[in-house]
């Protein structure tokens, strides 16, 4: 019997229910952020499981984010996609932050492949980019690891050198050039939200070498390697950060940009999800 005061007992709780659903044991894991979730419905044989009916799993309720952990296929290798994550700004605990994270690693799933909206502020970015995120700057003030280690999840040190695996990262940007488009690369700076930056933080930003700002992704991507995951990160950049354009910004544009580039970002992850299931 689990101990469901543990962070392995509330998962494990929460595998039995899920297992109630599918037995599949998923090769990858997909968090698909805001208005990205529209990829998990190209999967084929798959099943919906609404976080509400599995023990432990916060619900989130932003606009964008569906709530479903969906099981199926892609490129013939069984996945297993998160349709929207919960955020430190909701007021959720960070460990409830990166649950779904390490639910679907508990599932058997070795690479990670996280997904996100984000805000343009490094020279060049545009709305509508897609950027390989090479490292991140965790600016959240919080960690997933902070008190007790459960050994069974991983160490109590992780490295954090490759936090992003650099083979997926070639995969990404050989894919990205087979369709037609470049992949950017950047940092992707994690910031707790929900408030949009200030143009002076946005200034801050840049100087401490981000390329990309936003409001998830950074403590998931921690939980991940410390469970030994292999990580490829993708951000889609739906404006340009505060004091670079001089528009307001609106969780409206990032939903309506991330759907405008929907195409490319699907085929994106098809490529990726092929070339890993080819062995890549």
């Amino acid at each position: 019997m689990t101990d469901a005061n543990t962070q392995v007992g509330r998962l494990d709780e929460a595998l039995a229910d899920l297992r109630q659903h599918t037995k599949v044991t998923p090769k990858v894991a997909l968090v698909l952020g805001s208005g990205l979730g529209s990829f998990a419905d190209t999967l084929a044989a798959k099943t919906v499981v609404p976080f509400g009916e599995i023990r432990h799993m916060p619900v989130s309720k932003v606009v964008g984010h569906a709530g479903n952990l969906v099981v199926g296929e892609a490129a013939g290798m069984p996945v297993v996609a998160m349709q929207g994550r919960v955020h430190l700004y909701e007021g959720h605990p960070v460990v409830d932050v990166v649950f779904g994270l390490r639910l679907m690693l508990r599932m058997g799933a070795e690479v990670v492949v996280i997904t996100n909206a984000a805000g343009g502020c490094g020279d060049g970015m545009e709305a509508g980019d897609l950027m390989l995120i090479t490292d991140h700057l965790n600016l959240t003030g919080q960690n997933p690891l902070i008190g007790l280690n459960e050994p069974e999840l991983g160490v109590r040190f992780p490295d954090m050198t490759q936090a992003y695996d650099p083979e997926l990262g070639a995969l990404a940007k050989q894919t990205a050039a087979a369709g037609g488009f470049s992949l950017r690369e950047g940092v992707y700076a994690g910031l707790l939200g929900p408030t949009y930056e200030t143009p002076a933080e946005v200034q801050m930003l840049r100087g401490l070498g981000a390329h990309a700002v936003g409001m998830s992704t950074v403590l998931e991507v921690i939980a991940a390697r410390h469970m030994g995951a292999r990580v490829l990160g993708i951000s889609c950049i739906t404006n340009k950060a505060a004091g670079i354009s001089d528009q307001p910004l609106s969780h409206d544009e990032v939903t309506e940009t991330a759907t405008r580039v929907r195409g490319q970002f699907i085929g994106l992850l098809e490529g990726v999800l092929s070339g890993i299931a080819a062995g890549g």
